[in-house]
């Protein structure tokens, strides 16, 4: 693979632009957002979020794009609902309408490796971690960041982040399970996988699940596959039924249709915070057995509590992560991006921009831009992991790790 490296920004400031539209012309759009960021002359990176309304005229996309705009490097993706920012810098959530969001990027010392990845070329997960480095051509030295936008049916996603996170410990993974479209230079991509690896900046990930847990951790006695038999000395349903008994009334209406697992990813892990779980959803109840089916493998062993998810929750949640990531980060990034679940945005919160304008109210000036997704891609602690009904926001920073 060919890496792309801008020699002519080495003396330049680092520029991090963004630009929404939502015209109902293809054409129109394009033009809009490539006139709003044409200053920044001849971008290293740009990455495209397009709304899937577009989706009969995904062929026309790329070439329009390149008439108007000069990019080393472009990737891409179609969504339901895309996050861009107005010219103001405010962030806008487009559900359902047309929308196109464009980001640019030009940093002195970037360097920038654009990938497309098949279920085909994946090495086996037994496979050492120098397959992946000579799979994805970047060194993990300089410790690159990973944007992911994958076709939910064919990329292989927990694979290719198990591996990625194997041979690139220290590297920032996030993303999403986008929509039909995805777009990588000057090609439309139907299957797999785009990404890009980016060296010479720094990353760091917010990861907003939205619950609060209910009740008190249990330790899984037995599990087999992604059915919970055992809790402790008690059937997963005999532990369910006790909790919800002890619910408060709003609580208990809230758990018919907002109860959720959580699992914690470090078994290793002494003192647990609400940071420690990994949200995954409950699928279904055997009450002839008192197991219960989980969005995820388990195994003996495993610390696992029930979790309660709503509106005023998920935002509590998003508000409580960025005032610590503030307090710890006092530098403003260069911009973010945003990775949210179909099931947040208006459907969760019955109005638009909650969490992109809570985002932009901690960290005011950073734009933002991306998409919502059928899974969200992101880290919690040292391993990243595919979510759902998640918020996701990558912070970018000039210099190296």
């Amino acid at each position: 693979m060919e890496r792309f490296v801008d020699a002519e920004a080495n003396t330049a400031q680092p520029l991090w632009l963004n630009a929404l539209s939502t015209q109902v012309s293809l054409e129109r759009a394009i033009q809009e957002v490539t006139a709003q960021v044409r200053g920044i002359g001849t971008a290293d990176l740009a990455i495209l979020f397009i709304s899937d309304t577009f989706a009969s005229e995904y062929s026309r996309l790329l070439p329009l794009f390149h008439e108007y705009l000069s990019v080393r490097c472009l990737i891409g993706c179609g969504g339901r609902g895309i996050i861009g920012s107005l010219a103001d810098g405010t962030a806008q959530e487009v559900e359902g309408k047309p929308a196109l969001a464009l980001t640019v990027v030009r940093s002195p010392g970037l360097q920038v490796q654009p990938f497309v990845l098949s279920p085909q070329q994946l090495p086996d997960l037994d496979s050492p971690p120098q397959a992946w480095v000579d799979l994805i051509g970047v060194e993990p030295t300089g410790t690159p960041h990973f944007i992911l936008l994958a076709d939910p049916a064919t990329s292989q996603i927990t694979d290719v982040v198990q591996g990625l996170d194997y041979a690139y410990p220290r590297s920032v993974k996030a993303g999403g399970l986008v929509g039909d479209g995805l777009f990588y230079q000057d090609q439309w991509v139907r299957q797999g996988l785009v990404g890009v690896a980016l060296s010479g900046v720094r990353a760091e990930a917010i990861v907003a699940q939205g619950c609060r847990p209910i009740g008190e951790p249990y330790r899984v006695t037995r599990g087999e596959r992604n059915i919970i038999l055992g809790l402790e000395d008690r059937t997963p349903l005999q532990v369910l039924q006790n909790l919800i008994q002890n619910l408060d009334e709003n609580d208990r209406e809230l758990a018919q249709s907002g109860l959720h697992i959580g699992v914690v990813g470090d078994e290793f892990k002494q003192e647990l915070t609400q940071t420690d779980f990994l949200i995954r959803n409950l699928l279904g109840i055997d009450p002839r057995h008192g197991a219960i089916a989980i969005g995820d493998r388990v195994r003996p062993g495993q610390r696992v509590q029930f979790h309660l998810r709503d509106a005023q929750t998920s935002t509590a949640d998003l508000q409580q992560l960025l005032a610590n990531y503030v307090r710890r980060h006092p530098e403003p990034p260069l911009g973010a991006l945003m990775f949210a679940c179909l099931g947040r945005g208006e459907h969760l919160y019955g109005r638009p921009n909650v969490d992109s304008h809570l985002f932009q109210s901690y960290l005011p000036g950073t734009t933002l831009a991306g998409c919502f997704c059928n899974g969200e891609i992101g880290p919690v602690g040292d391993t990243t992991y595919l979510h759902g009904y998640t918020s996701v926001f990558v912070l970018w920073y000039a210099g190296a790790a």
